[in-house]
């Protein structure tokens, strides 16, 4: 099987088929530097950075925590990328951690992680996301009340069909989108942070304390959950590996600018948030950004949700883009149906399993509990990413002859 495997990654088929003059068909390497950057940041920034501030102070007590979990959060979240590296660059297969654990521990555990993973996680995390759109495209509307729940479900659900007739007609165009829409997002959080700086200029930094710090160390673990959160999709580019072109220069040159980014806009947008909004503002909000709006930018306050919206269109794209590549991988395995293997042949993409994606989000859409899903299965997302992880000891351990262009902590 690692052997087979092995085989596979240095993908022989295409050397035989340069050789022989025939073209085989399958993912072609489109993606520059830059769009592996877009993916990235564009999947980790969503709607995290809006809604979390609040569950990371619960749980940390002080402003001060706070801003602490957010660094550390921002560091865990590279160590891991960097791990990740080594193994996108080692097994240069789509499919990510699940190609890893296929590697290292066989296709049982694999498999649960695959279906786990493409069943539940993926489409229900990107149902979340596409209503998180929808609510703030439609909230401008129902200043006074909630948006009708019929007329949300009905956008979200628009958003994924535009979004799925996107991704199979062209990567290119679906990484055009993610591009253009990750631009925005880090425009708006430039606003934030800008605001932010003039207000410490003012003297606003009355709230940048540690007072009333939680000492309770399972909560303060908690609160690494929130933060987590926020930054899940920094593994999102290996989903993608066989798309990106010379991954072992642009994948660890992806991931270092990405995180370092995100890490940065994230500490620096809470450090603007907690200028004007005391502790008790932040946990009475449901969407700290749009109260720190309304608090300063008065009748111009529409920018922000406006922003909220393209940042989280942008991640729905991000989820779809890489979830696919993810049925497309285990269909590859034969541990999902073979039709999800078939590629658009004028368009190089992988159309089957995108719409399979697309139509799995479409029916969490008629759930009333998504969150309370969400809430259950992220524990299994980060036990896979540490499964993942596990890969890296033990494939050093009994495979030290793989060639390994990237060595992730030494």
């Amino acid at each position: 099987m690692a052997q087979e495997s092995t085989k596979y990654s240095e993908v022989p088929l295409k050397d035989k088929a340069k050789d022989e003059g025939t073209e085989v068909i399958g993912l072609k390497a489109k993606m520059s530097l830059m769009n592996g950057v877009s993916v990235i940041v564009g999947s980790i920034i969503g709607s995290g950075i809006f809604i979390s501030p609040k569950g990371v102070l619960a749980d940390t007590g002080s402003v001060g925590l706070s801003l602490v979990v957010w660094a550390t959060c921002g560091l865990y979240s590279m160590i891991g990328a960097y791990c990740y590296a080594e193994l996108g660059c080692m097994i240069r297969r789509t499919g990510a951690d699940y190609a890893y654990i296929m590697e290292s521990f066989g296709r049982f555990l694999a498999f649960i992680r695959l279906w786990v993973e493409c069943m539940i996680v993926r489409p229900c995390s990107q149902a979340i996301v596409a209503l998180t759109f929808a609510i703030y495209v439609l909230k401008p509307f129902f200043i006074t009340c909630d948006p009708p729940a019929d007329a949300v479900k009905l956008l979200a659900a628009g958003v994924i069909c535009l979004l799925i007739f996107i991704n199979c007609w062209d990567v290119k165009w679906a990484t055009r989108v993610q591009d253009w829409f990750t631009y925005a997002k880090l425009l708006a959080l430039a606003i934030i942070i800008i605001t932010g700086i003039v207000q410490i200029c003012k003297g606003h930094t009355e709230h940048f304390t540690f007072d009333h710090t939680e000492t309770d160390v399972t909560k303060i673990a908690v609160s690494f959950y929130s933060g987590l959160f926020a930054y899940n999709g920094w593994n999102y580019l290996n989903f993608v590996i066989e798309e990106l072109k010379d991954p072992v220069k642009n994948l660890p040159r992806a991931i270092g600018i990405s995180c370092v980014l995100v890490t940065l806009v994230y500490v620096l947008a809470n450090v603007a948030f907690y200028t004007t909004l005391s502790p008790m503002e932040v946990l009475g909000s449901e969407a700290v950004a749009v109260t720190f709006a309304d608090k300063l930018y008065g009748v111009m306050a529409w920018i922000i949700p406006v922003f909220v919206a393209m940042s989280t269109f942008g991640a729905v794209n991000g989820i779809l883009l890489t979830s696919s590549r993810l049925f497309y991988a285990g269909a590859l395995e034969g541990q999902m149906p073979e039709i999800l293997t078939m590629i658009q042949t004028s368009r190089m993409t992988p159309t089957p399993a995108v719409i399979c994606m697309g139509v799995l989000s479409l029916l969490y859409l008629t759930s009333s509990d998504i969150y309370a899903l969400i809430n259950y299965v992220g524990f299994a997302t980060w036990m896979s990413i540490g499964v993942a992880v596990c890969c890296l000891p033990y494939l050093r351990w009994k495979h030290p002859e793989w060639p390994r262009p990237i060595k992730a902590l030494g």
